[in-house]
């Protein structure tokens, strides 16, 4: 295996500006969706990466956020309902320069696409999938998702849902993903960061957008992103850093035993040097898949890049593959291959 870690994608200096990757299409979505921003960072994020507009491929299912491929100025696929990561893949294996952006939303991913959604983080293909979290079923008009909180009252659960939620942070972690990153849709400016951040990780980067749908779940992260509230739900993680939050930055995370607890500096004699440092980057997952359950109002949401492991990626295994049988076959062409190996004759 040869050229695990490096990243296949030519970059180079180039004169890309916002509105080469501005489609002409009309966009239509309703006001005040919380897609609005994610299409605008990413956008502003694609003319940063060094990357030629023709080697750009976004792929998406079914959903509100799977209109993205008829809204970004690039090559497209509008897939089928769960199936888009299996399209991304196929993609990027038959062109591992191409950059490839796969667009889903909880239901298309968790629901439908359950299963492509923890085996792509398995196989770890060099695809930066963009899951789109609203918590609700917002195309077919507001039944309950795999994500919706339980006791919801939906179109689909008049006296509220009867289903454990699924936590996205925690099925990439324990489906051994590599990268996890979570951020809610109000902060474009950490949102364009950590987009630039998954687009420079080689391997598969989730990255999970807290959005917003303003019809059929209105508000519903608006604990981790209202203004009166936000500081104190809000963990925002810089890789080497003390995980610190609250309005001074006055509260952080302990390891108390094997559990995580919040305290505040200066009380019960917690100091900045007792508080956990994050390290995205080891192997050893169970820090974050403890940051990844966090949630008010116990805890405060974690945001920002929670976990990215440098690993071997599905891609370059499947080409180093290749290219070995190729070094080492000594069959030639097609009818060289069909009477090798063990053959026989009908009379």
């Amino acid at each position: 295996m040869t050229n695990l870690m490096e990243n296949t994608i030519d970059t180079k200096e180039l004169n890309l500006t916002k509105k080469d990757f501005e489609s002409d299409q009309m966009v239509k979505w309703c006001p005040g969706c919380g897609d609005y921003g994610i299409l605008r960072s990413l956008e502003n994020v694609f003319p940063l990466l060094g990357i030629p507009k023709e080697d750009f491929v976004v792929v998406s299912g079914i959903g509100c956020s799977s209109r993205f491929p008829y809204y970004m100025n690039t090559y497209g696929i509008h897939g089928i309902h769960g199936r888009a990561a299996a399209l991304a893949t196929g993609i990027k294996l038959t062109n591992p320069k191409l950059s490839v952006w796969m667009i889903s939303g909880d239901g298309d991913s968790m629901a439908i696409g359950g299963n492509h959604f923890i085996h792509i983080a398995r196989r770890n293909p060099d695809i930066n999938y963009l899951m789109f979290n609203n918590k609700i079923y917002g195309l077919t008009k507001g039944q309950f998702s795999p994500t919706t909180p339980f006791g919801s009252k939906t179109k689909t659960s008049p006296q509220g849902t009867y289903e454990i939620p699924f936590n996205p942070g925690e099925l990439v972690i324990g489906s051994q993903g590599k990268f996890f990153a979570r951020v809610p849709d109000t902060n474009l400016k950490l949102m364009s960061k950590i987009f630039k951040e998954a687009a420079e990780f080689k391997g598969t980067s989730i990255v999970e957008i807290l959005a917003n749908c303003i019809i059929f779940q209105n508000k519903i992260h608006s604990m981790i992103t209202g203004k009166e509230t936000k500081e104190e739900y809000q963990l925002v993680l810089e890789h080497g850093e003390p995980m610190l939050f609250g309005k001074d930055l006055q509260k952080g995370l302990i390891l108390e035993g094997t559990q995580l607890k919040v305290v505040e500096l200066g009380k019960n004699g917690v100091t900045i040097d007792k508080i956990l440092v994050h390290d995205s980057g080891t192997h050893d997952p169970g820090i974050h898949m403890m940051l990844a359950s966090m949630a008010p109002p116990e805890f405060p949401s974690a945001i920002g890049v929670i976990r990215a492991v440098k690993s071997e990626t599905f891609d370059d295994n499947v080409w180093a593959s290749i290219e070995y049988e190729k070094d080492n076959t000594s069959i030639t062409n097609v009818d060289e291959l069909l009477n090798s190996g063990n053959t026989w004759e009908i009379d």
